[in-house]
């Protein structure tokens, strides 16, 4: 499975990444919940741990990757205090079935690995797992799909005498979709040891047509939302 290819460096990058970001701008938009919140696409649990230190809320993690969850699993199992009020779910977001809805809903950097006929589909079945006036907040960037572009090193951190990098080329482009060609390498000075390769697409959705399809699932959009953010209510 590609995802085992790229989860030993997903920590490595993401920590200097967007999650830095994140960890700024997120709590203010929960302040005052204090029940339950779902994660759609928790990772590895680098935001989990962090909504379990912001809110006393419940938190249902939910990650379908077989390798990201062994990594969130890992990091709950050294924060012993965690391990009653994370329940991780091992399933995708449109098979997502809660015993009663949460409070507020977290998507990071997530619904651009989504197809756009999942995406349309997903938004009705969040609605139904969120409670009237619940929360959905997630990661959006206008600008649409990125331009071809030929193979380059977009990431590199230092293991000891390893270096860890991540090269990317984008081999088409459209309105919405792009497809990428993705190099995993680890290297020891000018050797490289090991190296894998992903081909996959990315969606970046216009505003006009994420705007209609939550409209149309029920939420109302909120407007104290931080740059590089979107929070809707469910109306």
């Amino acid at each position: 499975m590609t995802d085992f290819i790229a989860v030993p460096f997903y920590d490595l990058f993401h920590e200097n990444g967007h999650v830095p970001k994140i960890r700024e701008k997120l709590p203010a938009l929960l302040t005052g919940v204090t029940r339950s919140i779902l994660e759609i696409g928790a990772g590895t649990g680098m935001i989990t741990t962090s909504l379990a230190e912001w809110t006393p809320a419940e938190i249902f993690a939910l990650e379908p990757s077989e390798g990201m969850r062994a990594v969130l699993l890992s990091r709950l199992a050294g924060r012993p205090e965690l391990l009653k009020r994370v329940t991780v779910l091992p399933c995708d977001a449109l098979s997502v079935d809660l015993a009663e809805p949460v409070e507020a809903m977290v998507m990071i950097n997530v619904m651009y690995a989504l197809e756009p006929d999942y995406r349309k589909r997903m938004w009705p079945v969040l609605a139904g797992q969120l409670e009237p006036g619940g929360l959905l907040v997630f990661t959006w960037r206008a600008g649409g799909a990125p331009e071809p572009r030929p193979l380059q090193e977009v990431e590199s951190r230092q293991v000891g005498r390893h270096t860890y990098r991540v090269l990317v080329e984008i081999t088409e482009s459209g309105q919405e979709a792009s497809k990428a060609r993705y190099l995993y390498q680890i290297a020891e000075g000018d050797t490289i040891i090991a190296e894998e390769e992903i081909v996959g697409h990315a969606y970046r959705p216009p505003w006009e047509t994420i705007e209609a399809e939550l409209t149309g699932a029920g939420f109302v959009q909120q407007a104290d939302a931080p740059d590089g953010m979107l929070a809707w209510r469910l109306g």
